[in-house]
């Protein structure tokens, strides 16, 4: 059986993003335990929880959108017409999708600034383009995504867990 598009997309960002909170519960379990038991705790542990937090976050905004687990404001929904529903959730999805690609142009060219002025975190001397562009590329693929769910036929029910 061959797994679709949307199925490795899923696995990718949901690999990154769980590995990255993975390595935030292991590295605060040591970080902790080291300060209690050896009173000392792991050099540069706040700067590594900042970074994998930005992959957490950023890894997991594409799959967000990919379910519609957004919190959704729905409250004039009974009383507008089918069409008016289903342009408005188009426009929306274009604007998303607008805000996402000139927010990850941005990020992308900063990250280039900073990679030529060659900035670091303080304590570990991390680089920090890889990151910010690395969170321009997952906006530039969640607003895909919201290009994708505005011109998609079916329409775009609340998922389960959804706030509504």
């Amino acid at each position: 059986m061959e797994m679709t598009v949307k199925k490795k997309f899923e696995i990718v960002c949901g690999t990154l993003s769980g590995l990255a909170l993975l390595g935030i519960m292991v590295l605060t379990f040591l970080d902790v335990s080291g300060r209690k038991i050896w009173s000392n705790s792991i050099p540069g542990s706040l700067e590594l929880t900042e970074l994998l937090m930005v992959i957490v976050i950023f890894g997991a905004l594409p799959l967000v959108s990919l379910k519609g687990e957004h919190v959704v404001f729905d409250s004039l929904d009974a009383i507008l017409p089918g069409w008016m529903q289903k342009f408005q959730h188009v426009l929306v999805h274009l604007a998303c999708a607008g805000m996402l690609f000139g927010l990850a142009y941005l990020m992308w060219i900063t990250g280039a600034d900073i990679a030529t002025t060659g900035e670091t975190t303080a304590q570990l001397k991390i680089p920090k383009a890889p990151f910010i562009q690395g969170m321009g590329v997952l906006c530039g693929l969640t607003g895909l995504v919201h290009m994708v769910k505005a011109f998609s036929a079916k329409e775009n029910p609340a998922s389960e867990g959804g706030t509504l």
